[in-house]
Parts: C-alpha cells; sequence; structure tokens
C-alpha cells in the first residue's frame, strides 16, 4: 500500500487552517500531519514531521512565507511548497516562485483545486491556479508587462542611486527579494544596465515621485 501524502499546513488564521485541514482530511491518501500559525513554528518542526508538501501562507507573524519556504527548500529540497494565499497580484506570485514555491493558490478556489494543486507539485511539476496565471499574464497593448507598484517604488529608488542593500533597508525586506525585483523591472522594460534604469525614470517621469504608499504586505 503506497505511504499517504504528508501535509503541514501554516497558516495565522485557525479557520482558515482548520477548514483546509478538514478538506485534505476527507482524502484516504492524504495525511495532515500539522497546522501551524506562522513560519517560525515550520522550520522548528519541519525535520521531524517531514512533510512532503507544506501549505504555507505568506503573511504571518514571527516569520513569513517567503523566509520560511526559502528556509524549508534549504534544509528539506524534497519537501514541495505550495503557496496558499488571498494576494493575486503579480508581484506576490512571482516573488513566491522565485524564492523556491513549488506553486501557488488563492484561497477562494474550489476544494478540488487544493487537491490537484497537492498531486502537481507530488509529480514534480509546477502549479498556478487559474487565477495566479491570469494574474501573470501580460496586460498592456503594446505586449509590455506592467510594472507593479511595488516595482515602481523599487524603480525610484535604484534610480537615485541606491545600492540593493539601501533599498531593502528602506523598504524591509531582504536584498534577495530587491534583486529579484530588479531583474523583473529589467525583464519588463527590456534594459540591461543600471544606466538604462536611470535613463528611463528621467525619461518617464519616474523621478519626479515620492517612493510612498508602498504594500505593507512585504514588511518583514
Amino acid at each position: 500500500m503506497t505511504a499517504p501524502i504528508r501535509v503541514m499546513i501554516v497558516d495565522d488564521h485557525p479557520m482558515v487552517a482548520e477548514g483546509v485541514c478538514a478538506i485534505l482530511e476527507t482524502y484516504d491518501d492524504i495525511e495532515v500531519v500539522a497546522t501551524l500559525g506562522n513560519g517560525r513554528e515550520a522550520i522548528e518542526r519541519i525535520g521531524a514531521l517531514a512533510p512532503d508538501v507544506v501549505l504555507m501562507d505568506l503573511n504571518m507573524p514571527e516569520m513569513n512565507g517567503l523566509a520560511a519556504t526559502e528556509i524549508i527548500r534549504e534544509r528539506r529540497p524534497d519537501t514541495r511548497v505550495l503557496i496558499l494565499s488571498m494576494h493575486d497580484s503579480p508581484e506576490y506570485i512571482s516573488t513566491a516562485l522565485s524564492h523556491g514555491a513549488a506553486g501557488y493558490v488563492l484561497k477562494d478556489v474550489p476544494t478540488e483545486e487544493i487537491r490537484r494543486a497537492i498531486d502537481r507539485v507530488m509529480a514534480g511539476e509546477r502549479y498556478l491556479c487559474t487565477g495566479a496565471n491570469a494574474a501573470l499574464a501580460p496586460r498592456t497593448h503594446d505586449g509590455k508587462e506592467p510594472l507593479t507598484g511595488r516595482e515602481q517604488t523599487i524603480l525610484l529608488q535604484l534610480a537615485q542611486g541606491k545600492s540593493n542593500r539601501d533599498v531593502a533597508e528602506d523598504l524591509e525586506i531582504s536584498i534577495r527579494t530587491v534583486e529579484t525585483h530588479r531583474k523583473n523591472i529589467k525583464r519588463k522594460l527590456g534594459i540591461s544596465s543600471t544606466a538604462g534604469l536611470t535613463r528611463y525614470a528621467l525619461e518617464h517621469g519616474v523621478l519626479q515621485g515620492t517612493g510612498k504608499g508602498e504594500d505593507p504586505g512585504w514588511r518583514r
């Protein structure tokens, strides 16, 4: 008999965690090994519980889902992390994937889609629910992806001559996250150099902005 898929649920909202647990426990071939409230608890227990799949929320106290995903992937490369979040912005999705997540599922998906996502990542595939796929699709008529609000904020700071470390400290995010945004900005704008970013910012009036209004959801 095949061993059940061991699943760990990490979400700081008890009702969400309990609801997902109840859904998964209806499947005979899935075993929920724990429901935890933050990324730090997940890191502390990942070795003992040895889950096959971790369903991970993003915004949690003590340690967020991005940091936890990165550490889990380093310590247990065979464990798949599947982000289960209400956030459907391209920024959240692409950053989660760049930190090692095997997939991204929105919390409003039908029950069977969570099961489908688990099966797909267990098969070694990447899984994006329909909403996540749509969020990552280009949405401008000229064929270029638009910059997110956070990418515009980071572009402004880079154009002002700030280093990745300076930007990370100002926005209270990791240097790796800044680097990921920087790569995405260059890719979207078709620019290969920092000087090119500065020139773009000058030509398009970005340097007239204030850098205010960034989404606090990414604060660590």
